[in-house]
């Protein structure tokens, strides 16, 4: 690992850390070992607080989803404003830099976005009955299903209420827009001090811990799990950014309106892996459908975007990340299913980097690493 001289943690600095836990790692790093639990009344005192730990989290779900979103933004602008920093600059006005290009980057996607958005809104009122009738061999048995379901007893609710009132459901979405605005100024409030005083937070920690090889390794540790998660998720973003160029590419080919609208698609569903893509496909078949010309014609929306995941999926992502960084995929969907029940959409999209924090965390503490071991992939 290289250092940098400059940088201090409590006094203690980047160069005395490479050495702190190295007699510790590779001891259990090819072979992880479960610790040995003391008794059953340790084991069930900690499933206890488990349980207490997501109740709490599913209860305060408004507070917490801005602070763990705020976490994640803070770790993919961390290296920007470490760079302006040894570049001197004050670190809060490298913090404003680093919120003011993030904030550039949305502002401009929206009023870059809102013309063909607004065009396709526009449309659906007139689109939606060929929709629906397009995709009646869907939507025919689920109904059938739904009044068998209603004929026992069994009450759940209409799943085509969305499809026959598709001004309802914009209604809906875009009902709670004042509460994703507070929720947006709420983690630009806390990415800001972050970014500013995330540190202190550490060196505060290092000071309190009684032992100097403690401090050492809590140092390292650190260092070591800062760098991991930023580069992964400056590696996500850059693919995903890719994909959503060559979705963009393929939607002017096909001459489909607004190609820069369903590349932003695309870049925004492969932050959630598997079904994201699924979504995507379903999606622009879709758009296919509604759009005029061969039957053929309307599939190849589908089926480039499906290429493009393809081989994001097979070549791109294996090239880039698979020597440092792979996940299980069966603890991908779990982490999906769970955190979209949590947190709904949210949850969905924030699921994949809190399983990557997960992972990488367990993998530089020796007492968890078995448990990033099983989460390997």
């Amino acid at each position: 690992m290289e250092t940098k001289p400059g940088r201090e943690f409590g006094g203690l600095k980047e160069d005395l850390a490479p050495d702190c836990i190295e007699t510790g790692s590779h001891r259990s790093e090819d072979h992880p070992e479960m610790p040995s639990a003391r008794d059953a009344r340790t084991i069930f005192l900690g499933i206890l607080c488990l349980i207490a730990v997501l109740a709490c989290l599913y209860v305060a779900q408004d507070i917490v989803v801005p602070v763990v979103l705020a976490l994640v933004l803070k770790l993919l602008l961390q290296p920007l404003v470490s760079l302006l920093e040894r570049l001197h600059v004050p670190r809060p006005a490298g913090a404003l830099i680093a919120l003011a290009v993030l904030l550039s980057v949305f502002v401009g996607l929206g009023m870059l976005l809102s013309s063909p958005a607004a065009q396709w809104v526009s449309q659906l009122p007139q689109t939606w009955p060929q929709l629906q009738q397009k995709f009646a061999f869907i939507r025919d048995p689920v109904e059938h299903v739904q009044r068998t379901v209603d004929k026992m007893g069994i009450r759940l609710g209409s799943p085509t209420s969305l499809l026959s009132n598709p001004l309802g459901m914009a209604t809906a979405v875009l009902g709670g827009t004042g509460t994703v605005a507070a929720h947006l100024l709420e983690t630009l409030l806390v990415l800001f001090y972050l970014l500013v005083f995330g540190e202190t937070f550490l060196r505060r920690f290092v000071e309190v811990l009684p032992r100097f090889a403690d401090k050492r390794e809590a140092v390292e540790i650190t260092l070591r799990v800062e760098r991991d998660l930023s580069a992964y998720l400056l590696t996500i973003t850059v693919i995903n950014t890719a994909v959503g160029c060559a979705t963009a590419g393929v939607m002017w080919l096909c001459d489909v309106p607004g190609p820069v609208l369903w590349g932003v698609v695309a870049f925004c569903l492969n932050f959630v892996p598997i079904l994201g893509p699924f979504c995507g496909i379903v999606l622009f078949l879709a758009v296919g459908l509604i759009s005029k010309g061969p039957a053929w014609a309307a599939l190849l929306p589908a089926a480039l975007y499906f290429g493009i995941h393809l081989m994001e999926g097979e070549i791109i992502t294996p090239m880039l990340l698979a020597n440092r960084f792979t996940i299980n995929p069966v603890a991908v969907i779990l982490s999906l299913i769970f955190w979209y029940w949590m947190w709904g959409i949210p949850g969905a999209i924030l699921a994949v980097p809190m399983l990557a924090i997960i992972k990488i965390v367990a993998d530089r503490l020796p007492p968890f690493r078995a448990f990033g071991h099983l989460l390997e992939g």
